[in-house]
């Protein structure tokens, strides 16, 4: 069977004030802007090889305007539409910016996906040239800016269905989930197309709205850029949302933020890698520290919100009981239950 992606490329998101946006992105994370065009931004990390990994969009809310993966291959990006359309996906096809071919859909629960598999390699000129040959740029000069784009995870109604459905249409990997400790309910659950723990990650939403996100990630090369980059967001009046940390699924260190817009930020570094082709996904409660590995703090009720804003928050589920209400809106908000 055709492998059909390989990995993510690029996200576009949404926002109310682009320029606010933007600003913080270019001084704060230490993303560079590479152009502009019908009013969106396009933003790239000093070791993305392609032109470009971030898009900022005019916006009346924060949100996910799309995610894209670059595919394995020309011939598999036209598989990938042929069994999109076999499981009754409506497919677009249209030129896209530095990107050629591609296409567009809505996925069953409401996200927007791109496909392509053409793509605009970076060419750095030479005052931001590397003396490293496979490098496209040199370092950032902002302490912690990230090297590429990570992952995203979004939010649905339905984790293992999402789960299952990204996995037999298009051909994810899933790689572990968490259940809850007090019912037989998925919240989470890791997805990959690659040997990562995950380039997409899911959380299940309680809210009537479809297609939000919880947050988008970049990678750093080592625990100690995490830890200056969150010295250096505290020294300059950013809040830290959550970590620095260890997640338990997919051991990587974390520490989460928010952009002016309000959208949730994720960097990460370290973690495993894996090549096993027959993987069975392993399942996980938050006792277990899921999402804490240390088991030693909780997270903050406000990482269950996704966006845009909805009647509901993430993590939870419709018709609970009572008795369990509390640990399904924030299942790790319990000491020592990462």
């Amino acid at each position: 069977m055709i492998k059909l992606l390989s990995h993510l490329s690029y996200v576009a998101i949404t926002s109310p004030d682009v320029e606010a946006s933007v600003e913080f992105y270019t001084t704060h994370v230490g993303l560079t802007e590479v152009a502009r065009e019908d009013g969106r931004v396009y933003l790239r990390c000093w070791g993305d090889y392609y032109a470009y990994s971030v898009v900022v969009v005019p916006g009346d809310e924060p949100s996910l305007e799309t995610m894209a993966w670059r595919t394995s291959s020309a011939e598999a990006l036209e598989e990938a539409a042929r069994r999109l359309q076999a499981a009754g996906v409506d497919v677009e096809w249209f030129d896209g910016y530095r990107i050629g071919k591609a296409l567009r859909f809505v996925g069953p629960w409401g996200h927007s996906m791109t496909l392509h598999w053409d793509v605009e390699r970076h060419t750095a000129p030479a005052r931001t040239a590397s003396i490293y040959p496979d490098r496209p740029a040199r370092r950032s000069s902002v302490a912690g800016a990230p090297r590429q784009l990570d992952h995203v995870t979004v939010a649905t109604s339905d984790v293992d269905a999402f789960a299952r459905w990204y996995d037999e249409v298009l051909g994810f990997r899933t790689m572990a989930r968490t259940v809850l400790d007090e019912a037989p309910v998925s919240v989470f659950s890791v997805l990959t197309t690659n040997e990562k723990s995950h380039d997409l990650g899911v959380v299940l939403d309680g809210s009537t709205r479809a297609g939000r996100v919880n947050h988008y990630a970049f990678w750093v090369d080592t625990r100690e850029e995490l830890l200056i980059a969150a010295d250096v967001l505290m020294e300059n009046g950013i809040p830290i949302e959550y970590g620095p940390s260890i997640h338990g699924i997919g051991e990587q260190n974390f520490l989460y933020y928010r952009e002016p817009s309000t959208l949730r930020i994720e960097l990460n570094t370290g973690g495993y890698r894996n090549y096993v082709p027959d993987w069975e996904p392993n399942t996980w409660t938050p006792s277990q520290g899921s999402n804490n590995f240390y088991r030693n703090g909780a997270m903050p009720m406000s990482m269950t919100e996704s966006f845009p804003p909805a009647d509901g928050p993430s993590a939870t589920e419709e018709g609970v009981p009572e008795e369990i209400r509390e640990a399904l809106l924030n299942p790790y908000a319990v000491q020592g239950r990462g």
